[in-house]
């Protein structure tokens, strides 16, 4: 089991889940964060923090929140030099891509 960054942080991009994180698996890409799974310690503490309910345990993600299992694994690989340890300012909805071009871009072929 891991946590996932969903759709929801797309263009919004709070971060007091990092904050939280013990052992700063997050990473940051130009529209979303990403939790690297392969890091991530299943402490649950993200979840709560996430104003906009963006963090799921990936056993219990909605059916049309699966693909960012792989979005987050890939997210992680890609974005691997921008590891995110200190609270920034959100996006604020600034972001430059809507829903499904940020889906586009976080993945990888």
């Amino acid at each position: 089991m891991t946590y996932v960054v969903t759709e929801n942080c797309i263009k919004c991009k709070h971060q007091d889940c990092v904050l939280v994180c013990p052992v700063d698996c997050f990473y940051e890409g130009p529209n979303m964060l990403v939790i690297d799974p392969d890091e991530c310690i299943d402490c649950a503490l993200c979840e709560p923090e996430c104003p906009v309910e963006a963090i799921w345990s990936d056993d219990e993600l909605p059916q049309e929140e699966i693909p960012f299992i792989e979005i987050n694994e890939k997210g992680a690989e890609k974005y691997r030099d921008a590891n995110i340890v200190d609270q920034q300012e959100p996006m604020a909805h600034k972001s430059p891509y809507n829903t499904a071009e940020a889906i586009k871009v976080v993945q990888i072929d």
